[in-house]
C-alpha cells in the first residue's frame, strides 16, 4: 500500500465494497466491523446487534489520485444518511451511518462533509463520526459483489442497482475496463 486509509460504515458492507472497488485510487477495500465492545466480532454476532459494531469498509487509497474529502462525498452520494440505524430493508445498529476518523485531519474532514452533505438531504444527517477498533470480517464477505455479481436475491435487488447507479453517476472516475 502507498497511501491513507478511511473507515466508512453505511449500510451493508457488501454495497459499499463494491462500489469503492471501481474507484480510482482505491488500492484494496476490506469488509469488517467497527465501533463495537466485542473483541474479533463474527458475522452472527453483529448481526445479532449486541456487539454495537458497525458493518464497514477500511478504504486503502492513494491520496494523489483521490481525496479523503472525494471519498466522504460520494458516501454521502451513495447511501442514506439520514436514517437512523437503517439503510433500506436492513435495519439495526450494524447498519448505522458512520465516519471513522483515523486522524484529526479526516476528523475536520468529516465534519466538513457532514454539513456538506446537509445541504444535499432534505431530512436530518444521522451520520456520526465514531472511534474504534477495526476487525476484519470473515473471508465469505470479501470482494463479495466481485464473487457473486447479481447471482443472489440480495445483490441482484441491493448491491446491483447501487454499483449501477454509482458507475453511471462517477463514470469519469472508474477504474479502465469496469463497465458502466
Amino acid at each position: 500500500m502507498t497511501g491513507e486509509t478511511a473507515i466508512l460504515a453505511g449500510g451493508c458492507f457488501w454495497c459499499l465494497e463494491a462500489i469503492y472497488d471501481d474507484l480510482i485510487g482505491v488500492e484494496h477495500v476490506e469488509s469488517g466491523y467497527i465501533g463495537g465492545h466485542v473483541d474479533n466480532p463474527s458475522y452472527r454476532e453483529v448481526c445479532g446487534k449486541g456487539t454495537r459494531h458497525a458493518e464497514a469498509i477500511k478504504i486503502d487509497y492513494d491520496p494523489t489520485k483521490v481525496s479523503y474529502s472525494e471519498l466522504l462525498d460520494i458516501f454521502f452520494h451513495i447511501h442514506d444518511p439520514t436514517t437512523k440505524d437503517r439503510q433500506g430493508n436492513d435495519v439495526g445498529p450494524q447498519y448505522r451511518s458512520a465516519v471513522f476518523p483515523l486522524n484529526d485531519d479526516q476528523r475536520t474532514a468529516a465534519e466538513a462533509a457532514i454539513k456538506k452533505a446537509a445541504e444535499l438531504w432534505p431530512d436530518p444527517i444521522v451520520t456520526t463520526i465514531e472511534t474504534g477498533k477495526w476487525w476484519p470480517g470473515e473471508a465469505e464477505h470479501q470482494d463479495y459483489y466481485a464473487r457473486t455479481g447479481d447471482s443472489t436475491p440480495y445483490c441482484n435487488y441491493v448491491v446491483g442497482p447501487k454499483v449501477k447507479k454509482f458507475r453511471t453517476e462517477y463514470a469519469d472516475r472508474l477504474k479502465p475496463g469496469t463497465a458502466v
